[in-house]
């Protein structure tokens, strides 16, 4: 698994940053690969279609990122705002203002159900033997828990390192559910409501403010937009 990872990270990163039509380029075939997986999944998403939204040919789409698999490690990394294939990450919220940051997070998720998509269809299949973004969806949860866990360390006083990990367990479950009910029933589930109350749950369990409190006692600049 580790070997079939570092082909696929390759695969996607071994670029030259690139400028101008290049960069607008890769970015082009990574929209059309999200709608393209979130719509069939991995296995039945086909290149070939990929392109066609890009606008380009499937050897096109390959010069730029070497394999179908390494696409799809592409477009999880661009989704997440990581830096891939010569285009930027998105600036990242550390320390308590981060639980503010998930909220609002899952705002703005409300106007991109593409991406919702994409992100619930591809770490369903993860789960499947094989699948080739399996270890990126079980690294990329292991970082989550782990910033949370560090962010509510900060905001509780004495906290218990079971407790801890429980409650990032829970919210990121929270989150994750949730998006399957939204997906399938949008009128019926309102994801920011419902994550800001589990939220504050799991924070009055902890013994910590509630998260409006927390944001409100922060000082520290807002990140640049």
């Amino acid at each position: 698994m580790a070997v079939t990872k570092a082909r696929q990270v390759a695969a996607a990163d071994r670029v030259v940053k690139p400028h101008g039509p290049t960069a607008a380029k890769r970015e082009r075939i990574l929209e059309a690969a999200m709608a393209v997986f979130g719509a069939y999944g991995y296995h039945k998403g086909a290149l070939v279609e990929v392109a066609d939204r890009a606008g380009m040919t499937h050897a096109g789409v390959l010069h730029h990122f070497g394999s179908k698999e390494g696409l799809l490690v592409a477009v999880l990394q661009y989704r997440d705002g990581e830096a891939v294939a010569g285009i930027d990450a998105r600036e990242q919220v550390e320390g308590p203002p981060f639980l503010g940051h998930i909220v609002q997070t899952v705002r703005e998720n409300t106007e991109r159900r593409g991406v919702v998509q994409a992100y619930t269809v591809l770490s369903g299949e993860s789960v499947t033997d094989g699948h080739p973004a399996q270890q990126y969806f079980r690294d990329r949860l292991a970082n989550l828990r782990h910033k949370i866990e560090g962010v509510l360390a900060e905001v509780v006083e004495n906290p218990d390192p079971v407790q801890l990990r429980d409650a990032a367990n829970a919210l990121i479950a929270t989150m994750d559910g949730l998006q399957v009910q939204w997906l399938l029933d949008p009128d019926e589930v309102d994801m920011p409501r419902a994550v800001s109350m589990v939220l504050d749950m799991l924070l009055a369990r902890l013994g910590a403010p509630a998260v409006t409190e927390i944001m409100a006692a922060d000082t520290s600049p807002a990140p640049s937009a």
